[in-house]
């Protein structure tokens, strides 16, 4: 081989080399920019249909909406039922929504229209009691005493251990069948599953949200932070991190990281179509802001 073709042969690799690198670089941009177009979602058919064809009746209160009832928790009558998916969660979920949130603004429906028996949505002040169960019950909220989401066993087992230790102080029985019975009691909690039962959401503005989480029936709870997401809705609020999610994303990066964290198993999409209506009108107002696309501004205005 001659020197000139060799020299040739490296300066060629170098480029295919230098244009792979761009080529991966690009992608992950692509992908930071846009995290929910990778999702494994089922088919959006239904929604385009029904945003061409403009609003339709609630079969519930016949009020006049855009592919589902904010108010009856339902599709409307040009979204059937069968055509949207149903998700099936590992856990209940209890949404808190301030009273001043705006019913047609909040993402939490989202929730309940696609895992309907595993999402109830409580209007503050109204809470369920959380009390007798705050060793199975975790509350979504950042602050200084959050723990992460792979922490949460953990510390729901201690409360579950101390619970053990004072019931057995209190009785009045040998400190030897005492210390037996809290060990047996120890044994089985830990071969049971992982023991949260359900975890708690609170639906409002960022500036509201003091107000519902300073309430005495959710002081008790174990708090778990989110740290890592950050959001892409496009209602996000001014002088905040673009790691305080909306609702619907709470949620579901929430299971992602509890089913590979806790449950231990591999993640393939089990619940990406919980943002099955939000990642379609995160589209449609990307779209509307695209320059030149007027025929989306002026459906989704």
């Amino acid at each position: 081989m001659s020197l000139n073709t060799h020299i040739f042969l490296k300066e060629r690799e170098e480029e295919n080399s230098k244009f792979v690198e761009i080529q991966q670089s690009q992608t992950t941009s692509i992908a930071a920019e846009d995290p929910l177009q990778n999702l494994c979602l089922a088919s959006q058919e239904v929604l385009q249909k029904a945003q061409q064809n403009g609003r339709s009746k609630c079969l519930k209160c016949g009020g006049s909406r855009m592919f589902y009832c904010y108010t009856c928790y339902v599709p409307v009558e040009n979204v059937p039922t069968e055509q949207i998916p149903h998700v099936k969660l590992p856990l209940k979920i209890d949404i808190i929504k301030h009273p001043n949130e705006t019913d047609g603004k909040s993402t939490a429906i989202h929730a309940k229209l696609l895992a309907p028996e595993f999402v109830n949505i409580y209007t503050y002040p109204c809470i369920p009691e959380y009390e007798e169960k705050d060793h199975e019950v975790a509350l979504v909220f950042p602050g200084p005493r959050s723990v992460s989401v792979k922490d949460i066993s953990f510390h729901l087992q201690k409360r579950i251990e101390n619970g053990v230790r004072s019931r057995n102080d209190d009785l009045d029985k040998p400190s030897i069948k005492r210390k037996k019975t809290e060990e047996q009691d120890l044994n089985d909690n830990k071969c049971k599953e992982t023991p949260l039962k359900k975890i708690v959401f609170i639906d409002s503005t960022w500036n509201q949200t003091n107000k519902i989480f300073s309430d005495e029936r959710l002081q008790g709870l174990l708090q778990v932070e989110l740290k890592t997401r950050k959001t892409c809705f496009w209602r996000h609020q001014k002088g905040k991190p673009d790691t305080f999610l909306s609702t619907i994303e709470a949620i579901y990066y929430f299971l992602v990281d509890y089913h590979t964290d806790v449950l231990k198993e591999k993640y393939k999409g089990q619940y990406d179509n919980l943002l099955f209506f939000y990642s379609f009108m995160h589209q449609l107002i990307k779209n509307a802001k695209s320059p030149g696309d007027k025929e989306t501004r002026k459906i989704t205005h």
